[in-house]
């Protein structure tokens, strides 16, 4: 819990003699909050702050982030150490249990994951009634709705052991559920998990291969899709974790508020930047009008925004974007891509930017998006699954918010307030007398 009794704010209704007092409230790290519950009753006033960007919706001990330091902690762990040193099975094990597991609980928990990849047999009738080229997003979001129509055993939130067994079901079937909305998009056949690869060797084995020939998954591939998948795994309140939080606030069952998290994802305000990266690399067009692109991008009037730099939350610098730059660079140079226009584009593009003054005064430094487009363009992963494989990571994040949710007594459903502008009361006119 959090601690309180450090001070309090004090808030004072002009023209009268009303205050109220809103006590402090501090976390572990990061600044103090004002709890602002009796204000209405004090006051007859509520708070007004559109988007929540400055409200604590939850206690969490999940995700720290601190923007101007450049700061991101999954359990307290630096986002740095665990990218380097662990994988993605693991970091799962960490932001669902709260501790790194010791070998034995590590062993049982990868055990867990690899025997539920599975789906359901009859899922895969599921995706005949999609067209051909729907986008994959549409296809994830639906086909993750329609598990708890299959999965019956494990719906019942106060179930200790069935949130552990739904848990184990999202994270392990996401990889095949996204590389079988990808198979369907290009009338190639489903492919199956092996049990005997890795999180990360099994997604782009199922993405990859073909029945008519053996496919080996290259270890600097598996490695930068590993990377990938942590880095992503889970950032904060954002607004598909706070949609999770909110539908699951409702009661609703796991497989329904983690659908509602993907559609949230899928806006291009949120899950679609690395592709929009790549959009504005190909609207840019060759190395040659990158000096006119940056000046129409220094010029307020001109509407052209520089995608993939800066970032809402990171002041200074992205720390994921550090890890990606030098996956990214593995990546290129083992696959030997030299003559691809869009690589050298966002190679020469990073080079400007982080030499400009322009960029460096206003630390507008690439972000992890900017890094992650590219590597999964050199892999021949199609823009229209940037999004998909994010929600592939971020549903970890997105099961452990659920869950701690969900275990917290003092949790009460979400409901928000609003301002209403709208018209104040009046008489209904019957339609005749209408003019």
């Amino acid at each position: 819990m959090s601690n309180s009794g450090h001070g309090s704010v004090t808030i004072t209704l002009d023209g009268t003699n009303k205050s109220s007092s809103a006590p402090l409230v501090s976390g572990s790290i990061g600044p103090s909050v004002a709890d602002i519950r009796k204000i209405y009753a004090d006051l007859g006033v509520f708070t007004f702050d559109p988007g929540f960007g400055m409200t604590a919706a939850c206690e969490s001990k999940i995700t720290y982030i601190d923007g101007d330091e450049g700061v991101l902690l999954y359990r307290g762990y630096p986002i740095e150490q665990l990218a380097e040193k662990s994988d993605f099975v693991e970091v799962c094990y960490l932001l669902l249990n709260g501790e790194l597991p010791d070998e034995k609980q590590l062993k049982e928990f990868r055990h867990g994951v690899t025997m539920h990849t599975m789906l359901h047999e009859q899922l895969r009738r599921f995706y005949d009634g999609f067209r051909r080229d729907a986008h994959p997003m549409a296809i994830i979001c639906g086909v993750v709705g329609a598990l708890s129509a299959f999965y019956h055993d494990s719906l019942d939130i106060n179930d200790e052991k069935q949130r552990e067994i739904s848990a184990f079901r999202l994270i392990a079937k996401l990889p095949t559920i996204a590389a079988w909305a990808y198979k369907y998009s290009i009338g190639q056949p489903f492919v199956y998990p092996r049990n005997d690869l890795s999180y990360a060797e099994n997604f782009l084995y199922m993405l990859n291969a073909v029945p008519a020939e053996e496919y080996k998954v290259n270890p600097v591939l598996s490695r930068a899709m590993d990377r990938i998948l942590v880095l992503h795994a889970d950032h904060e309140q954002n607004a598909s974790t706070s949609t999770v939080r909110l539908a699951g606030s409702t009661g609703a069952n796991p497989f329904a508020c983690i659908a509602a998290g993907i559609a949230a994802l899928w806006g291009p305000a949120h899950g679609g930047a690395n592709e929009a990266v790549l959009k504005m690399l190909g609207e840019i067009g060759s190395v040659e009008n990158i000096p006119a692109f940056i000046e129409k991008v220094k010029d307020k009037n001109s509407g052209v925004k520089l995608m993939g730099f800066g970032h809402r939350v990171y002041k200074n610098f992205d720390p994921r974007a550090k890890i990606m730059q030098a996956t990214c660079h593995e990546v290129l140079t083992e696959l030997g891509i030299k003559d691809e226009p869009l690589l050298d584009l966002a190679v020469e593009l990073e080079r400007i930017a982080l030499h400009d003054d322009y960029f460096i005064q206003r630390k507008l430094y690439p972000n992890v998006d900017f890094y992650s487009g590219i590597i999964l363009k050199a892999m021949g992963i199609p823009t229209s699954m940037f999004t998909v494989l994010f929600a592939v990571a971020r549903t970890v994040g997105w099961v452990s918010q659920w869950k701690e949710m969900i275990e917290d007594p003092t949790q009460r459903i979400g409901r928000p307030r609003q301002v209403y502008t709208g018209s104040v009361k009046r008489d209904f006119t019957p339609l005749a007398e209408r003019g």
